[in-house]
């Protein structure tokens, strides 16, 4: 069977002269051709509101219907959420496909996710913005032949009953739920052991995948731990976890974490609010910008917004300005904490390091330890976790002067040697 090619007409409008809606146009587009949709025309309006029969003007809709038969479209994609009525309307006074901004997100979603738990994440956020939306689509439906909105949950799902659906979807949230729980004990155990955890954030390809790879490379970590980076929209929607270890043996979690874009729809935020927990669970944020996007301010405006939704406010942050490879200037934004770097030639990573350890091991003190010769494995546990000053081989023990966490100093303080007066 041929694959039909989709040809689309966008739709924006700018409510109440919105400073960010040119750039969420463009970025509608950039979703569109992740999508493999060929974007053929771009028509625009300025209200106040919305309609609410068919969100844009009675005039704008004879327009957009003139532009679909002169660019021969097959697909009309709105920069923002329709309601069901709106899509019905917009159907049958369009007579082809009418998809929104947060289906397009989440067809995105469903073909890239690759975990058995963003698969669960992206599914329950389909069906939940499918449910109220069953009259409404189900016309399209009987007209599509594959494409965008038609990944996921499908004509099937979409021909149950709301009752059905909600089974559906309690049965999802149930296998999710054991998901977040092994999630969750992971992390009570990482509280235990005292590891500082560091979660790189940010807006989709700024970088963060990239720049956990340069980080695991700096800290000689096997290949097979690097983590899948590619140029493109929401190439990475699994939170990876590494571990880091330095040459001075401090060492810390590493996670990255799903990618963030204007008007990210509600459901994913709420489906992927276990795995965003390992942002509000960090002891340290790294934001990573792409600096060479010429919208990167918008970017982090954004992505402090989502952030702040989530309720993370008081953890510190670094900004790692990354790509600085593709632009000619020194320039560095004046941000409270900031790292110029290149991910990719592994520029300034040894300063990011360094920034990075000024955050988390500000509390390290160096200590002397007299540990005694039956208890080696103390001696093996400072060589592999502390930072080795000194090592002394005397007649009672083995006397080590180590910088350690405060973790391990209250572990070991009954060998802790007094300083002498």
């Amino acid at each position: 069977m041929e694959e039909i090619i989709q040809r689309a007409i966008l739709v924006g409008v700018d409510l109440n002269n919105d400073k960010n809606f040119d750039y969420s146009v463009e970025e509608l587009k950039n979703l569109a051709e992740a999508c493999s949709v060929q974007v053929v025309g771009v028509l625009t309006q300025k209200l106040e509101r919305v309609n609410p029969a068919c969100y844009i003007g009675t005039g704008k809709v004879d327009e957009v219907a003139l532009l679909v038969e002169q660019n021969d479209a097959n697909l009309v994609i709105f920069n923002d959420e329709l309601s069901p009525s709106q899509i019905r309307n917009l159907e049958h006074g369009l007579q082809c496909k009418v998809i929104d901004r947060t289906i397009l997100i989440l067809d995105i979603f469903a073909s890239r996710a690759k975990t058995r738990e963003a698969q669960l994440q992206v599914e329950v956020a389909q069906l939940k913005y499918m449910m109220p939306r069953l009259i409404g689509l189900n016309a399209s439906l009987s007209r599509q032949a594959g494409g965008i909105g038609s990944k996921g949950p499908g004509e099937k799902k979409l021909e149950l009953d709301r009752r059905r659906i909600e089974e559906q979807v309690h049965k999802l949230n149930k296998e999710l739920d054991s998901l977040v729980l092994a999630r969750q004990n992971q992390r009570k155990l990482r509280k235990r052991n005292s590891t500082p955890v560091v979660a790189l954030v940010g807006y989709t390809n700024a970088g963060k995948s990239t720049t956990m790879n340069a980080l695991l490379t700096v800290s000689n970590a096997q290949s097979e731990k690097s983590v899948f980076e590619k140029n493109m929209l929401f190439a990475t929607l699994e939170t990876s976890t590494r571990h880091i270890q330095l040459p001075d043996n401090k060492q810390f979690l590493l996670t990255d974490t799903v990618g963030f874009v204007s008007k990210l729809p509600h459901q994913l935020v709420k489906a992927f609010r276990s795995t965003l927990e390992e942002v509000t669970e960090a002891d340290l944020l790294l934001h990573v910008v792409d600096l060479s996007h010429p919208e990167f301010q918008t970017q982090i405006e954004i992505t402090n917004k989502v952030l702040e939704e989530l309720g993370v406010k008081e953890t510190s942050m670094v900004y790692v300005y990354n790509k600085a490879d593709l632009i000619d200037d020194e320039f560095t934004p004046s941000t409270k904490e900031a790292v110029r770097i290149s991910a990719k030639n592994l520029t300034n990573i040894e300063t990011l390091i360094d920034c990075i350890k000024s955050h988390l091991f500000k509390n390290y003190q160096k200590v002397t330890f007299l540990i005694p010769y039956d208890r080696g494995n103390i001696v093996s546990y400072l060589n592999e976790h502390a930072n080795i000053l000194e090592t002394q081989y005397l007649d009672n023990g083995t006397l080590i002067t180590a910088e350690c966490s405060e973790h391990d100093i209250e572990r070991f303080n009954q060998y802790k040697e007094k300083p002498l007066n």
